[in-house]
């Protein structure tokens, strides 16, 4: 058997090459995005006003199995990448448990967060396409924050509508995306028609990624030369992140090791899709078949308690619609929501593959979480960000369990970044100011109420 050391970073030359396209592999594809103007499914032209024609043609992609990874992108990620695997010795011994942890850690880059791999190839793409400028949404920060360092990188102007609760919580990532040239405004806001009008129906609203995502959008549309990117949720971003699970295989084959559980948090899809996909690839291709676990907050729980249904991607209603599990694109989640995974929505993908029986989801308390999360800081050293801690406490939760069967299972979960932006929340847990909250049945169908009618398809 390999010695399996605390850390192992592959080489750059071992960097995977090429992005892995989980569709290209599943039994049965996703419905198609309907165009919100004719009702009827979206064609690749549909989306080249709001994104740019390379990300378009990703999005609507379904059977390209593997697709390069550009040089001027390799040249990039090799800054920061290839990220480690790490065998969780001392939170192994900490749960006494004769499971055997490891986690793929994602957050060794200034942005914090996995983030980092869609947002460079994003700018790319748009910087090939002679783009003057780019728009788009952040909620905690971290896809705001990467986004920044790859726009600044590739040298092309950024708008970012941030969440305003995470605005007013999280001074310091604005900061970090100013450093990085970025134009950071609070949304909903006063720049634009939809901002203005969801102001006028809740003057003190608080903020949603549907809102930002309204904004990034309508900016994006209405500015000449200018397009939208988005991180999370797309077919495109999965895509792009599937390199987080395609270094963690190689890594663990070069260990001999297989997972028996994969495991990670969930809020529009990013991270766990591509930390999952070459896994889900095997289970899908009958060659192995790993536990997979979706984590998702008790007070956004699309996954859980969402209903399967076509739904506006955003909360002024001018994306695309998309079939995914959905909380209505009108919900926004509690103001003492503390981290990130606050989308309504969840990737197409992955909502057909939970749909479909392949993966398994469960949803979480936050005092849970945070109690995780401080328990993994001193075990392990890493302060994790609160969107991680879901895939750790799930990941804990499943140590616990083989404590007590005697199993010997081998969990693998994404750790998806650092909490260092995130000290507001955990002084909350610590001081115990942090409270629960889940959605009651009522409150929830107040955003069921709002689902779109499509003739023919969702009477």
């Amino acid at each position: 058997m390999v010695k399996v050391p605390h850390r192992l970073y592959l080489s750059e030359d071992e960097m995977p090459k090429q992005w892995y396209n989980l569709r290209a592999d599943m039994k049965e594809l996703p419905d198609p995005m309907i165009n919100p103007g004719t009702m009827k499914p979206a064609a690749v032209e549909d989306l080249y006003p709001v994104f740019c024609e390379e990300l378009a043609k990703q999005e609507m992609d379904n059977t390209t199995r593997y697709i390069d990874i550009p040089e001027e992108i390799q040249e990039m990620y090799k800054i920061y990448r290839p990220s480690p695997l790490i065998r969780a010795y001392n939170l192994e011994k900490a749960l006494s448990t004769p499971a055997k942890i490891y986690y793929k850690f994602e957050g060794n880059n200034t942005s914090g967060s996995h983030k980092l791999n869609s947002a460079i190839a994003q700018a790319y793409y748009a910087k090939k396409q002679g783009m003057k400028g780019l728009t788009t949404e952040t909620g905690a920060g971290q896809w705001g924050t990467a986004l920044s360092e790859a726009c600044s990188y590739f040298g092309i102007p950024l708008t970012v509508y941030m969440v305003k609760v995470s605005y007013e919580q999280k001074p310091f990532r604005k900061a970090v995306m100013q450093t990085f040239d970025a134009g950071v405004i609070a949304s909903p806001s006063n720049t634009t028609n939809v901002g203005r009008q969801i102001l006028a129906e809740d003057p003190d609203c608080t903020g949603s990624l549907g809102c930002a995502i309204s904004e990034a959008v309508e900016k994006a549309v209405s500015t000449e030369g200018y397009r939208y990117v988005l991180g999370s949720v797309l077919n495109q971003v999965l895509l792009h992140q599937s390199i987080i699970g395609l270094e963690s295989k190689i890594a663990m084959e070069k260990l001999e090791e297989y997972p028996d559980v994969v495991i990670g948090c969930a809020g529009g899809g990013s991270n766990l899709g591509g930390l999952i996909a070459p896994f889900m690839q095997d289970k899908l291709l009958g060659k192995a078949d790993p536990r997979i676990i979706a984590v998702e907050p008790a007070s956004c729980p699309s996954f859980t308690r969402g209903k399967y249904a076509y739904d506006f991607c955003d909360t002024g209603k001018i994306t695309p619609l998309a079939k995914m599990y959905t909380l209505g694109s009108g919900f926004i989640p509690s103001s003492n929501h503390a981290g990130g995974l606050r989308y309504h929505g969840m990737s197409p993908i992955l909502s057909k593959l939970y749909h479909d029986g392949y993966m398994e989801a469960v949803s979480v308390e936050q005092t849970r979480v945070f109690e995780a999360a401080v328990e993994f800081a001193k075990k392990e050293t890493i302060l994790p960000a609160p969107e991680s801690a879901h895939a750790i406490r799930a990941a804990m939760d499943e140590a616990l369990r083989c404590k007590e069967t005697g199993e010997k299972k081998t969990i693998l979960f994404g750790l998806t970044g650092t909490g260092y932006f995130d000290m507001t929340a955990y002084s909350a847990y610590l001081e115990g100011r942090m409270t629960d909250y889940i959605p009651t049945d009522e409150d929830l169908q107040r955003g069921f109420n709002g689902l779109p009618k499509i003739p023919g398809i969702q009477e």
